[in-house]
């Protein structure tokens, strides 16, 4: 037996009922699971990321649908890479002195607005 997991949390879907139903959800994160990004013939490589060549065009490949051909995929979670998104954080975080969303002690964040868009500099100096 195949352990399917959940395409947007990799949460188990071992207790979902096959085949899924249209309505059917993640009972961790509740998004629908009768989806393209959860079938087996979902591939982003290719044209309409389809390669079931009978099916209809889905446009949104992650909300549920009545494509006769859905067949779940194990391993469909693919975990994202969030590391533009940590440096980015990490960036805006030295920029302003910040750590766990509170100001530091050594600096305001006012002073570095000002330090850094100029506020208070004469024009012509």
């Amino acid at each position: 037996m195949i352990d399917f997991v959940c395409w947007n949390c990799g949460a188990s879907l071992k207790h979902e009922l096959l085949p899924l139903s249209r309505r059917a959800v993640c009972a961790v994160c509740e998004v629908e699971l009768h989806v393209c990004r959860l079938c087996q013939f979902y591939d982003r490589r290719v044209s309409d990321q389809c390669t079931e060549d009978r099916a209809e065009q889905v446009r949104e490949k992650e909300r549920a649908n009545f494509c006769d051909y859905f067949k779940p995929k194990a391993h469909a979670y693919v975990a994202g890479d969030d590391s533009k998104a940590r440096t980015a954080k990490n960036r805006l975080e030295g920029l302003f002195g910040t750590t766990d969303g509170e100001p530091t002690a050594t600096e305001d964040v006012q002073q570095k607005w000002d330090r850094l868009f100029g506020a208070g500099e004469k024009k012509g100096k």
